[in-house]
C-alpha cells in the first residue's frame, strides 16, 4: 500500500510526534511542579542570633525582642478582648459558663474561691473553658484584668 520511502516518512513523523509529546509532557510537569512548590513554600522565616539568615549574612545578635516589645506596647483593651474571646460563652452561658450579667453568681464565686483562683482557672482552663479562653496572646496579667472585668470587680 505504502512505498518503502513513504513508510519511512510515516514512521519518522510518528516518532517525531511522540517525541514532541513526551517533551511537552515533561515541560508541563516541570511547570506544574514549580507552581506547586511556590504554593507550598513557607510564607516567612525565623532568623535567630547566630543563624544564617535569608539574606545570607550571619545574624548580628538582633533578636525578635524589639518586635515583641513593640507588639506589647499596643495598649490592651479589656472590653475589646472580652468581646473577641470571652463574650460568646460568658454572654450566653454556653457550656454552663457564668454569665457576665449574673452579678449574684460572680459575687458568690469571688467570695468563695477568690479572684486569684478564678484567674488561675482562666489561665489553665477549667471544665469546658480552654486555657486562656483561646486568647493565646494574652499575658497572665491581662487574663487577670479580663477576669476582673467579667466579674464586675473593676469599672472599665
Amino acid at each position: 500500500m505504502f512505498s518503502q520511502g513513504m513508510q519511512s516518512r510515516v514512521v519518522k513523523l510518528s516518532l517525531m510526534v511522540v517525541g514532541l509529546s513526551v517533551a511537552g509532557i515533561a515541560l508541563a510537569q516541570s511547570a506544574r511542579d514549580q507552581l506547586i512548590a511556590e504554593r507550598i513554600a513557607p510564607v516567612g522565616s525565623v532568623c535567630l542570633a547566630g543563624d544564617t539568615c535569608v539574606t545570607g549574612s550571619l545574624s548580628t545578635g538582633v533578636s525578635a525582642a524589639p518586635a515583641v516589645a513593640q507588639a506589647a506596647s499596643v495598649e490592651f483593651n479589656v472590653s475589646a478582648t472580652y468581646e473577641q474571646y470571652c463574650a460568646m460563652c460568658h454572654n450566653t452561658g454556653m457550656a454552663n459558663a457564668p454569665r457576665r450579667d449574673d452579678a449574684a453568681r460572680w459575687t458568690a464565686r469571688v467570695a468563695e474561691a477568690g479572684l486569684a483562683t478564678i484567674t488561675n482557672n482562666a489561665i489553665t482552663g477549667i471544665n469546658a473553658m480552654p486555657a486562656r479562653g483561646m486568647c493565646a496572646t494574652c499575658t497572665d496579667e491581662q487574663i487577670g484584668e479580663l477576669v476582673e472585668y467579667l466579674a464586675g470587680v473593676t469599672a472599665q
